[in-house]
């Protein structure tokens, strides 16, 4: 990545007002704001106009995860409480994060790696316990420590056959962003979902969709704006800050996704006219064209991608997308697969040339994040014009915020 033109932090900061941070989410999902820019053009319409503002020929893809209850909370003897942040699942005997949807359906006992509030309290084979009503009986919900250096952590519970996904859907809290800085309430449960979520094991909502709602999705068909959606459990990592001065020496967070056959053949007709909905709809589609890439190299792990890949190989050995889509479809059609779970730690920053995305619905994003990053890959530094329009003109920032679509 050193080939990158440096980027500076404080070239990914603006001044963002506590009170234009949107903490609560509108009572109508559709009736936020959205900012359209086209060619370095700019307007301000509703939510509601997005598919009469999308290119005719336009290809949404929406990232489906639905963001699991990942806090736990357990009252040791003392009364002092421990919470447990679940942050991915791990396989006791390897080491190595299983596909998502496999743990959420695990019963009995799971390994998890997480972050845990109060941790100097919590000792060594010390066991916390917690009761959990269910519609069906109670269910005794055990934690002990499993690795204390890598912060795993085993969860037990009895009824043993109760799935991990019913236990924790009435264990747990929804995780909000910290930059909201409250509680949960019972109202987020619904409202931090999109209305399409479906596939468990998100730590974070992928909030571009948060907007999209029935009449909207009706609205997108009366256009003739076709769409799909692919899975990316979207990873507590999203909210990190860059902390490096440097944007090239910070370390990318990984995160898991799953493509269908149908995803590919999807996508090969598309090629050209491809809209994600949000950030991790974009990494996910970026990161199948470098997978695609390993496939054709022949390279061992091609769909585990680490933050450098995408900057070393030269240009002229770079395949086209469509050669690139179809690679991984003629992988699975040769390994029988109709999915693969893949992990992507890809790094979007300028100087990266977009492959398969040709721009993206999204809201509007913290100061010196990997999001702004991303953004500016796409339009460059016209995302600082973007957000001074959107300063200007009231709208709301972050998860609960107002819409943005953004087209180069």
């Amino acid at each position: 990545m050193n080939d990158l033109p440096e980027i500076r932090l404080d070239q990914i900061q603006y001044d963002l007002p506590d009170d234009r941070i949107a903490r609560f989410p509108l009572l109508q999902r559709d009736a936020s704001k959205l900012l359209v820019y086209k060619g370095g053009q700019i307007e301000h319409v509703a939510f509601t106009d997005l598919p009469r503002q999308l290119p005719a020929d336009s290809y949404l893809v929406f990232n489906n995860t639905r963001v699991i209850p990942a806090r736990l909370y357990f009252t040791r003897a003392t009364g002092a409480l421990i919470e447990l942040f679940l942050l991915s699942p791990i396989d006791p005997d390897t080491g190595a994060v299983p596909p998502i949807s496999q743990a959420m359906e695990a019963t009995g006992e799971v390994v998890w790696q997480a972050m845990i509030g109060n941790r100097k309290r919590w000792k060594p084979g010390e066991t916390l316990e917690t009761r959990i009503p269910m519609p069906s009986g109670e269910v005794t919900l055990r934690a002990d420590w499993f690795d204390t250096v890598q912060s795993l952590i085993r969860l037990s519970w009895q009824p043993a056959a109760l799935p991990f996904a019913k236990l924790i859907e009435q264990a747990g809290q929804i995780p909000l962003p910290p930059y909201l800085n409250r509680e949960a309430t019972t109202d987020d449960r619904e409202t931090y979902q999109t209305v399409y979520s479906k596939k468990e094991g998100a730590v974070a909502a992928p909030t571009a969709g948060l907007h999209f709602t029935p009449a909207v999705f009706d609205e997108l068909v009366q256009q003739g704006i076709e769409h799909d959606y692919l899975t990316l459990h979207v990873g507590a990592g999203t909210f990190q800050p860059i902390k490096t001065n440097d944007i090239r020496e910070h370390f990318m967070h990984t995160e898991q996704v799953v493509y269908t056959r149908a995803n590919l053949q999807n996508l090969l007709g598309r090629i050209g006219h491809i809209i994600p909905v949000g950030t991790t709809s974009m990494r996910a589609l970026e990161s199948l064209y470098w997978m695609g890439v390993r496939v054709m190299r022949q390279e061992p792990t091609p769909f585990t991608l680490d933050q450098q890949y995408a900057y070393q190989l030269p240009a002229d050995q770079q395949p086209a997308p469509v050669a690139a889509v179809q690679a991984v479809l003629d992988y699975m059609t040769t390994h029988n697969l109709e999915s693969v779970t893949a992990h992507t730690s890809i790094y979007i920053t300028p100087g990266y040339s977009l492959r398969l995305c040709n721009g993206i619905v999204t809201n509007f994003h913290q100061p010196g994040s990997t999001l702004i990053l991303l953004i500016a890959a796409l339009i460059g530094d016209d995302w600082k014009r973007v957000y001074r329009e959107a300063l200007d003109n009231g709208y709301r920032f972050l998860s609960y915020g107002d819409s943005s679509l953004l087209i180069p």
